[in-house]
């Protein structure tokens, strides 16, 4: 079976449901295909910056999601291997809150008409054909098509860390970070209490993070360098809570109890992965033709800065700007002029987001290096001068202001 589409999204999580979003507020419709049954809320919860609040304002969501997360005052980063008191970073002038990615997933669908997201429609390859035709093959095998005659013609891939379309485009495999990190969610019915604070403790281990969603919702990390005996740990949640349990022996009462109270069902694992700098910087497609990717798979990077689905945000918003302002221009003659516009306005979202891609990418990297070392001599800078910097680092790299639709 073969459907002719205008634009599609591959890929229901958080860039391409914000670039569909951001086309519908534009007055122009897609078709989002995702590969699973239902939306995808794996990772639970994620930290969302100012940069990321402004997306949302951007395209009409950020009040409603506001009112249903606490905002966090300031980030308190604390060391085993050092006596000084742990340095805090007030967040002044920042919007900080923990994004339960459920409920973000579910604010985006609702807001896009009804239909716009296909379930079980895994992308399997891309191909080219006569004119300016993309197939996309379907694995039940509908094939969608696609020309630039139609007022709206393109594609934005935000299929993630393992996109097919990365790959048609030339991007590289992400590479191995050299660390895992374990996510959960701890449900506290009672309340937990917590101040409104991103604390975090690095160990001779891993590190550790947590902060609260709201009343009930704490969201936790910790992220080491596995070794050969914890291979096969990340299918196992048990293995994973005691693990990480035992590597807070020493923390405090409060970190323990987020452990404790934290189900087995909301405990996953991972490896951690990203693209290589120099590819974003120099080489790296972000688009051909009528086709670009966004989210994870343009800049898939480690959490060490808590941007990874804040600039997939961003991405959302901009792409959308940029091809509002290709398809929505009136004078269009032919289908080349068309087909030209399309391409000539996914290379300014290319040029946009390629700079920011980088940066985001290496800032995250460096900052999860150093946080991780063991290393006597990185320690000692670390915990003597570096951490009240990463802190204020974090803050710097969220003022960034994707702009109006």
């Amino acid at each position: 079976m073969e459907i002719v589409e205008d634009v599609v999204i591959v890929g229901a999580g958080v860039a391409g449901l914000t670039t569909s979003l951001g086309l519908h507020r534009l007055g122009i419709r897609s078709l989002v295909l995702e590969s699973s049954d239902k939306l995808r809320i794996t990772g639970f919860a994620f930290t969302t910056w100012s940069n990321a609040w402004k997306a949302l304002d951007a395209i009409g969501i950020g009040e409603s999601l506001r009112c249903q997360h606490h905002l966090i005052t300031s980030m308190v980063i604390a060391s085993t291997f050092s006596d000084k008191p742990p340095s805090e970073a007030p967040f002044k002038g920042l919007e900080v809150r923990c994004l339960q990615r459920r409920l973000l997933l579910e604010t985006l669908a609702k807001e896009v008409p009804n239909g716009t997201i296909r379930f079980s429609s895994k992308v399997v390859s891309i191909d080219e054909s006569e004119g300016h035709f993309k197939r996309l093959h379907l694995a039940d095998g509908t094939i969608l098509k696609t020309k630039v005659k139609n007022p709206l013609n393109s594609y934005d891939w935000c299929d993630g860390v393992n996109s097919v379309v990365a790959k048609w485009l030339g991007l590289q495999k992400p590479a191995f970070a050299g660390r895992s990190a374990v996510r959960g969610n701890a449900h506290f019915k009672s309340g937990h209490g917590f101040e409104p604070k991103f604390k975090q403790l690095v160990g001779k281990v891993g590190r550790l993070g947590f902060l609260p969603c709201d009343d009930e919702n704490v969201f936790w990390f910790f992220t080491w360098i596995p070794a050969t005996k914890e291979e096969g740990m990340e299918e196992d949640p048990i293995k994973l809570k005691q693990f990480v349990a035992n590597e807070l022996k020493d923390a405090s009462d409060e970190m323990k109890s987020i452990i404790a109270n934290t189900s087995l069902e909301c405990i996953i694992s991972s490896p951690l992965r990203y693209r290589k700098p120099l590819e974003l910087l120099l080489w790296g497609n972000i688009s051909k033709g009528n086709v670009c990717v966004a989210g994870d798979a343009l800049h898939p990077m480690t959490p060490d800065l808590g941007q990874g689905a804040c600039s997939a945000m961003e991405d959302g918003v901009i792409l959308a700007r940029c091809l509002g302002e290709a398809l929505l221009k009136p004078g269009v003659e032919d289908d080349d002029e068309e087909y030209k516009r399309i391409e000539m306005g996914l290379k300014k979202y290319g040029r946009e987001r390629r700079w920011r891609s980088f940066d985001l990418v290496t800032t995250a990297f460096m900052v999860g290096f150093v946080l991780r070392n063991d290393g006597k001599m990185i320690r000692y800078l670390r915990d003597k001068f570096l951490l009240g910097f990463i802190g204020g680092l974090l803050l710097r790299k969220a003022g960034f202001d994707c702009g109006k639709l």
